[in-house]
């Protein structure tokens, strides 16, 4: 995203209404990203089968033949459920010859985290404010 400074609001009649208009909607865009990420994250749990593959994940890092062997699905399938992960940044992937290593990516489990605390902060302080009545 560009600096506020960099940023320059359509020019008009109205430049200042637009200019606040336009500044209100770039921060809010800008920071909309951020609340997508959950979503996308949230959405990628939300399947059996990609759950699954993380449970496998969490013993260490696994090729996707690895991964699919066992599971209900084909190795084509598994490779699309992996790809929803990756995007959600809940697994990265390297390559070692022609095989692709998936593993647990810990940042995106770690914004996942950082979401869930703030339920927990929420719960507790209502928690606090019942027991101080």
């Amino acid at each position: 995203m560009a600096h506020l400074a960099e940023i320059r609001p359509p020019y008009s009649a109205e430049a200042g209404a637009l200019s606040i208009i336009f500044l209100t909607y770039t921060l809010v865009s800008y920071n909309l990203r951020f609340v997508q990420a959950y979503h996308s994250q949230l959405d990628a749990l939300g399947d059996l089968h990609r759950r699954a593959l993380l449970d496998r994940l969490r013993e260490g890092p696994r090729s996707v033949g690895d991964l699919a062997a066992g599971l209900p699905i084909s190795r084509p399938a598994v490779s699309q459920h992996l790809r929803v992960l990756k995007q959600a940044r809940l697994v990265r992937d390297h390559a070692v010859g022609t095989k692709r290593f998936y593993q647990v990516d810990l940042t995106g489990f770690a914004d996942l985290r950082e979401y869930f605390d703030t339920f927990w902060g929420i719960a507790l302080e209502n928690f606090k404010a019942k027991v101080e009545e």
